[in-house]
C-alpha cells in the first residue's frame, strides 16, 4: 500500500517539476523584459564607440553641416561681395569670388541715387503700423475666440481659416476694389498706409497661431484673476500677453517680413512715387542703375529684417511649438 499523500487541489499524477508549486497550483510564468528598442538606428551605439564608427560619425556630420550652411550662406555672401565688385568684375565670365579691390563705393552710389533713406523710411512706417494693428486686432480676435467663446465663434473661426484656402492673386481685385472705396463709409486708401495695414491685420493665419497659443494657458490661472476682480481687458493685458511672448515673437516676424518683401499689392495701392516702398522702388529704378548698385541697393533692403530676424530669433521655434502638446 502506497503511503504517498495527495495534496488537495491537486492531482496524484501530477508531476514533479518547477512548473508546480507547494500547494499543487501551477506557476505563472514572470513576463519576460521587454526588447530594449531605443536604439534601433543605422549605426548601434556600439559601433559609434569605436575609434573608426566615431571618425566616419564625425566625418559625415561635417559634411552635411557644411553643405547645408553653404548652400543657404553663398547667395548672401555672393550679394554683399558682389556690390563691392565693379560692373565688368560682377559681369566676368568665370566669376570671381572675392573682389580684385574691395569698394563701399556701390554701398553710397545706392544710397543716394536710389534714395533708400526715403524708401526705408516708407516701409519702416508700413511694416510699424501693420504690426501694431496685427497685435491689436489679431491678438483680441484670438483670445475672445480662445476664452471667451462667443455664439458661433467656432463659425467665426472656420471662416478665418477658409480664407487661407484661396489664392492671394484671386481676391486682390476685390480687396483692390474694397481699398478704393470702402464700402459704407465710401473712403479712398489709396496712397495712403491704411492701404497697406488693414489687409496686413486681417490675417487668419496669424489669429490661428494666437488661439492655439491660448488654448494651451490653463483655465484656473485665468479664473484666479477674475476672482481678484480682473476684467477680461485686464486678464489679456497682465496674464496673457505678459507669457504669449514666444507667439508674439513668431507674429511679429511673419507681419514684418511680409509687408517689407510683398511687392504686388504696395504697387497697385501706392502709385505716388513718393509713397513707394523699398521693394517697388529698385524694382522701378533697377533698369537705370549699374549692376553693382543694384546689387547694394538689394543687401541695404535686406539688412532691416535679417536685424528683426536676430531680434527674435529664440522665440520662433518656442512660438511655433507652443500649444501643440498638452498634459
Amino acid at each position: 500500500m502506497s503511503n504517498a499523500t495527495v495534496t488537495p487541489g491537486r492531482s496524484a499524477d501530477a508531476p514533479s517539476s518547477p512548473g508546480w508549486d507547494e500547494r499543487g497550483g501551477r506557476r505563472q510564468r514572470r513576463p519576460r523584459k521587454p526588447i530594449n528598442t531605443q536604439f534601433r538606428t543605422a549605426v548601434s551605439p556600439h559601433q559609434l564607440n569605436t575609434t573608426h564608427g566615431r571618425i566616419i560619425y564625425w566625418i559625415v556630420l561635417v559634411i552635411v553641416v557644411v553643405s547645408f550652411t553653404a548652400a543657404f550662406v553663398f547667395p548672401l555672401y555672393w550679394m554683399i561681395t558682389g556690390a563691392m565688385k565693379s560692373t565688368e568684375e560682377l559681369n566676368s565670365i568665370p566669376p570671381t569670388f572675392l573682389p580684385e579691390h574691395f569698394s563701399l563705393d556701390g554701398y553710397l552710389q545706392a544710397w543716394d541715387l536710389l534714395e533708400l533713406g526715403r524708401l526705408l523710411g516708407n516701409t519702416a512706417l508700413y511694416a510699424g503700423g501693420a504690426w501694431l494693428l496685427t497685435i491689436a486686432f489679431d491678438v483680441s480676435a484670438a483670445y475672445a475666440l480662445s476664452k471667451l467663446r462667443p455664439v458661433l465663434g467656432k463659425v467665426v473661426l472656420a471662416l478665418m481659416l477658409s480664407t487661407l484656402m484661396i489664392p492671394p492673386l484671386v481676391i486682390m481685385l476685390p480687396a483692390y476694389l474694397t481699398v478704393k472705396d470702402v464700402p459704407f463709409f465710401h473712403w479712398d486708401l489709396l496712397n495712403t498706409p491704411w492701404a497697406i495695414w488693414l489687409p496686413a491685420a486681417a490675417n487668419g493665419f496669424n489669429v490661428f497661431l494666437l488661439k492655439r497659443f491660448f488654448d494651451s494657458i490653463p483655465r484656473e490661472l485665468l479664473e484666479a484673476a477674475e476672482i481678484d476682480g480682473a476684467s477680461p481687458g485686464r486678464v489679456l493685458w497682465s496674464v496673457v500677453i505678459p507669457i504669449s511672448r514666444p507667439i508674439l515673437g513668431v507674429v511679429s516676424i511673419l507681419t514684418v517680413v511680409n509687408v517689407w518683401r510683398d511687392f504686388v499689392w504696395p504697387l497697385l495701392v501706392l502709385p505716388d512715387s513718393d509713397r513707394m516702398s523699398i521693394s517697388i522702388g529698385i524694382a522701378s529704378l533697377s533698369s537705370q542703375m549699374p549692376q553693382n548698385v543694384l546689387v547694394a541697393s538689394l543687401v541695404i533692403a535686406s539688412i532691416p529684417t535679417i536685424v528683426v530676424f536676430f531680434i527674435f530669433q529664440r522665440h520662433i521655434m518656442a512660438g511655433l511649438t507652443a500649444g501643440s502638446l498638452k498634459g
